[in-house]
């Protein structure tokens, strides 16, 4: 049985997810994007909120989501409007109730008055509404009481009845006894009722023979059960929803008890009764092709009208092609991680096993390679699914955007929307955790620096409300974070005026506009006049990048002035295995990330181009690339011997550039176990990590992008005398 640690554990789990559903919901409904069942499924995540949190005791948790349920109960029913100024409420209560669970996670004491700013607001929404659709608040005479007074209809069904079923409407009748555990749950019987009674007309009679003396009542304990004959033109399906919540925690029944419709009987029809002689005189008749009317029916008799049971391939969608609903269970991710690392560990046997293949005569090995060729095809399914159970939606870092935006905006005095997009994208929970603080920063400098002031806004020609844009998406083997805004982008000029200040570039040093915006993300550097609580001490940008860099992933940013700014992010989907080129730079093996290359080839000599100050540019079909010695920059020997017989990779430089590295030889393509070296040795420049080959021997796994920025720094006449002056391909 599941301790009360563990249950706790899958109540918070499941409000992460419910204040996921509850934040997307207010932001749709905010924007113009909702409808009525938005609303709805906002309602249904706080009142799972509302009920868990009673299971457990955290009772301002309750309380709080009570009065926030209540005013979506008002925009359900209509009785309550969706003003701009209400949902900014509801986003605000979000925000607290969203603080409240954590709080209640890490079993943090809750000041008595926490959320009470945004709590009265919402009870005054419920007031300027008359209460949450006028079925809230109780006649004078119960001032003080914790319920509604239920309007009791003791008539017996009649021919009210009869004449109702004229229009298709039915009769439920309704047995309703709630369990203790639903008030415990914080659910209210009443609440149920009136549901009911918004779906027809219900009569509703209240059971008391359990109800003891005064002194004896329990407050948790439910002695009442009501008996409710429903009249409504809604189906069962309708009648259900209105239990939903507490479908387990009482004692329930529902039978259509909807008479019979009387049988038309046509004007010319004589109602006489007939005897036995005159049904003998009747002259016999060949039977019709349709059914004969059906004979009248006693009153006393009931029938049941249930709608029968549809075949399952039906009830699944319809001849047949209906689909099983999919399931799913909840894991410990430790176990994932655990199953991770032996995943790797195969794919290193698996590799080692190739490597002995290879190595043993043609004649034995034919039928060892093509079991090796399966278990490597297995090996790859394998380690894909594996990837796939530890892929997360990015939505669960996006959902925590528009509360910082929110916040951010009303310090600033600005008006920002966020929009955000491919919130679905997933990506290995090991980026996933480590995503959350670089997009925090970029976001707060984007309100803070980027979009202006409303009135600066409107004086520009635009709206006085700023969008930023947040969007994620799978494009080349990785997932690029692009976050955008409609401000006023960099101002150059200011920014290359305060790096000269802060002695971060030299008086004389002449750099290109995007040299100048990347400036932004050096150390100690900020454009903000005044330190706030917001920004103005120089952390930020440089962080956002060392973390991006961290996680083997490049940022490039472009501004254009007046109309904005925007940052992408591109990072690997997982941190665990990749599938890389193994190449060989003289004596040394490394491996490149197959991702970043775009092509590999070996040109001619007529297809290089010398360029003073460069190893030569290569002509690829139009364009120019670029060509740098890999075994310079590794600060290796290269391989003696012809050059014609290197290779040039051309590679993505991540901010549309290219680059031909130069090497002796590829060895082919293989699927690596990424292993970690700066725990050990720290971070290497151009070395992002290392992994085991199937020979046994580590490897590097080389960072493509800080090649390049390695080749833009170091000068050709800094290469080994022994090759200065010569082509890179001869």
């Amino acid at each position: 049985m599941a301790s009360l640690d563990d249950l706790k554990k899958t109540f918070f789990d499941e409000c992460d997810e419910a204040m996921q559903q509850i934040e997307i919901g207010l932001t749709d409904i905010r924007s113009g994007e909702g409808n009525d069942e938005t609303i709805n499924a906002v309602f249904r995540g706080v009142h799972s909120v509302k009920g868990g949190a009673g299971i457990f005791g955290f009772e301002q948790l309750v309380g709080f989501a009570h009065v926030f349920e209540t005013v979506l109960d008002g925009l359900r029913n209509g009785s309550l409007t969706a003003t701009p100024e209400n949902l900014d409420v509801l986003l605000s209560a979000s925000d607290v109730l969203s603080d409240l669970v954590q709080m209640s996670r890490g079993g943090e004491s809750i000041a008595s008055g926490f959320g009470a700013e945004v709590r009265s607001a919402l009870e005054q929404i419920i007031e300027q509404g008359g209460g949450a659709g006028g079925d809230d608040i109780a006649p004078a005479e119960f001032d003080g009481l914790d319920f509604v007074p239920v309007a009791v209809d003791l008539d017996d069904l009649g021919a009210e009845d009869a004449a109702a079923m004229g229009d298709g409407s039915h009769v439920y009748k309704i047995v309703f006894r709630p369990k203790p555990e639903m008030l415990k749950k914080a659910n209210e019987p009443l609440y149920v009722l009136r549901e009911l009674r918004k779906l027809g007309e219900a009569e509703i009679v209240a059971n008391v023979d359990s109800l003891p003396p005064l002194s004896d009542i329990e407050v948790d304990v439910p002695y009442l059960w009501w008996t409710v004959t429903l009249r409504t033109q809604e189906s069962r399906a309708k009648v259900d929803e209105a239990f939903e919540f507490v479908m387990g925690d009482c004692e329930l029944s529902i039978d259509d008890e909807t008479p019979l419709a009387p049988i038309a009987v046509p004007a010319d029809v004589v109602a006489e009764p007939v005897g036995p002689e005159a049904v003998a005189a009747l002259p016999v008749v060949e039977a019709p092709s349709v059914a004969p009317a059906m004979p009248a029916l006693k009153a006393d008799i009931k029938i049941d009208t249930k709608p029968a049971a549809k075949p399952e391939a039906e009830t699944a969608g319809g001849a047949g092609r209906g689909k099983p609903a999919a399931t799913t269970t909840r894991i410990e991710l430790d176990r994932i991680d655990r199953v991770v690392n032996m995943v790797g560990e195969l794919v290193i046997s698996q590799a080692m096993l190739g490597q002995i293949v290879q190595d043993l005569p043609e004649s034995t090995s034919m039928r060892l390679i093509q079991i090796l060729d399966e278990v490597a095809h297995h090996t790859r399914e394998l380690k894909d699914s594996v990837m796939s159970m530890r892929a997360q939606p990015v939505g669960s870092v996006f959902q925590r955007m528009p509360r910082l935006v929110r916040e951010v905006a009303a310090k600033t005095h600005k008006k920002v929307r966020l929009e955000t997009h491919g919130e679905t994208t997933e990506v290995d929970r090991s980026i996933i955790e480590r995503l959350g603080d670089p997009l925090t920063h970029i976001i707060r400098n984007s309100v803070d620096h980027g979009v202006e002031a409303p009135a600066t806004r409107v004086a520009a020609g635009k709206p006085e409300e700023g969008v930023i844009r947040l969007s994620a998406e799978h494009r080349g083997g990785r997932i690029v974070i692009e976050i955008k805004d409609d401000g006023a982008g960099i101002n150059s000029e200011r920014v290359l005026k305060i790096a000269r200040e802060k002695g971060l570039v030299g008086p004389d040093a002449q750099l290109t506009e995007d040299e100048i915006n990347n400036l932004i993300m050096m150390p100690g550097f900020s454009t903000a006049e005044t330190i706030s609580d917001i920004s103005g001490r120089g952390v930020g940008m440089d962080v956002v990048r060392s973390n991006i860099q961290d996680l083997g992933g490049r940022i490039t940013l472009k501004s254009v002035r007046g109309q904005g700014m925007t940052i992408q992010l591109a990072l690997p989907l997982t941190l665990a295995v990749m599938d890389g080129m193994v190449i060989k730079v003289g004596t040394q093996t490394y491996v490149m990330p197959l991702s970043a290359i775009v092509e590999c080839l070996r040109p001619s000599r007529g297809e290089i181009s010398d360029l003073i100050g460069t190893h030569g540019m290569l002509q690829l079909r139009g364009e120019f690339v670029p060509i740098i010695l890999l075994s310079d920059l590794l600060g290796v020997e290269s391989a003696p011997g012809g050059s014609s017989e290197r290779v040039v990779i051309v590679t993505d430089n991540g901010d549309g550039s290219r680059i031909g590295l130069v090497v002796d030889e590829l060895l082919g393509h293989q699927q690596v176990v990424i292993k970690s070296i700066e725990e050990s040795y720290g971070a290497v420049p151009g070395i992002a990590a290392a992994t085991i080959l199937g020979n046994g021997r580590v490897a590097f796994i080389l960072d493509v992008e800080k090649m390049a920025e390695l080749a833009a720094q170091t000068p050709i006449a800094s290469h080994a005398s022994s090759r200065a002056g010569q082509p890179a391909l001869n």
